[in-house]
């Protein structure tokens, strides 16, 4: 039996061939299969559908297989379907790609159901001129996978905090003002309300400093990159909201952009501590950003100093004294403890959130406000 016609010519027209090289009527397959004559009629007209059952009476009326008659409905019904064009194709390219429910559910790419409009879209969002696109982006980052090169999920936040930052004018960067600012931001250390003036202070030095909302299962917590009138932007996730990660993150950007890294290269990607064990292999770029990054929030000397003469007993009137006497937030105390003993459950209650103050001067995308230039 030749089935090449299936794409055109519905299963019942094989069926007409198999009764007249038989000589069999429609009356007489009918009642060979115990089925209506109407069926056998329905079928040969192509009003109706082979199922399974009938698929398994004809294979054992006409010595056939069932699997043969199952194969031409469905490459006929197969047949009967508009052409997409290659429509569904282009649109599991750009899901399978970038996370398009994401970007869309925030408001930073517009939905339609048009392939060409959101392709586009795609395309000016990351700077690209094809969907296949390599997304070019210097940048030095904070995050949890050092060794990986940015995943979609990274790149679209990365360039959502560009768009961003590119949208509002600042103060030509000064790399000393910045390095004369440290002592300023380091003053806001004793509460988490303090966090709100981080903005101003980097924007008199030329900073730009915006939060973007992580993505889900991005992993990053902050990044420095520079715009292409060689302005510097640090941006933070607040993947962590706890007032030692902020400090830390965004002392390390720092030291990044005074640094200068990121500049010559097409990324840096940058160790979470926790995250990380000893034995792992970070650059030298990135020894320096921790250093200073601890450095700011406690002094080494000091924490060495502190766990000696408390170890193995930290009971928690003595964290809450040590950070009094260095006018920090015991959270940051207790933040430099976890890092140092690897005890991430020591007195967890002090590493307070810190969101609702850095966003209510930051430039924020996310959380409900859709940032618009």
């Amino acid at each position: 039996m030749n089935t090449v016609a299936a794409e055109i010519f519905p299963p019942g027209e094989f069926l007409r061939d198999e009764l007249e090289a038989r000589g069999w009527s429609q009356t007489e397959l009918a009642e060979i299969m115990g089925r209506p004559v109407r069926l056998i009629n329905e079928l040969i007209a192509g009003k109706k559908a082979i199922t399974p059952e009938t698929a398994i009476q004809l294979g054992d009326s006409l010595g056939t297989s069932p699997e043969l008659w199952m194969n031409l409905e469905s490459q006929y019904q197969l047949s009967r379907v508009r052409s997409t064009d290659g429509l569904i194709a282009r649109r599991a390219k750009l899901y399978s790609r970038f996370p398009v429910r994401e970007m869309i559910k925030r408001g930073w790419i517009e939905a339609s159901k048009s392939i060409e409009v959101l392709e586009q879209q795609f395309l000016a969002f990351f700077g690209i001129t094809h969907i296949d696109g390599d997304i070019p982006f210097c940048h030095a980052a904070k995050k949890s996978d050092p060794q990986d090169v940015p995943n979609a999920l990274q790149l679209a936040w990365l360039c959502r905090a560009r768009t961003v930052a590119s949208a509002f004018a600042a103060a030509a960067y000064d790399a000393a003002k910045l390095r004369a600012a440290l002592p300023k931001l380091s003053a806001l250390l004793s509460a988490p309300e303090e966090t709100r003036h981080v903005a101003r202070i980097l924007a008199e030095c030329g900073v730009r400093f915006v939060v973007v909302e992580p993505m889900p299962g991005a992993k990053i917590d902050g990044a420095c990159f520079w715009l292409p009138n060689t302005q510097p932007v640090v941006a933070l996730s607040l993947r962590l909201d706890r007032i030692d990660n902020f400090w830390f993150v965004l002392r390390h950007e720092l030291e990044h952009v005074l640094q200068g890294h990121g500049q010559d290269r097409d990324y840096i990607l940058d160790q979470d501590l926790e995250g990380a064990g000893s034995g792992d292999k970070i650059s030298a770029e990135e020894v320096a950003a921790n250093t200073a990054a601890a450095n700011f929030c406690v002094s080494p000397e000091e924490m060495t100093g502190f766990i000696a003469r408390v170890t193995p007993f930290f009971k928690e009137e003595r964290v809450v004294l040590f950070a009094q006497r260095l006018n920090v937030h015991p959270g940051i105390v207790v933040g430099q403890l976890q890092r140092r003993l690897r005890r991430y459950d020591l007195f967890r209650k002090y590493q307070v959130k810190v969101r609702q103050f850095v966003t209510s001067s930051a430039l924020t995308d996310g959380w409900g406000v859709v940032h618009t230039a």
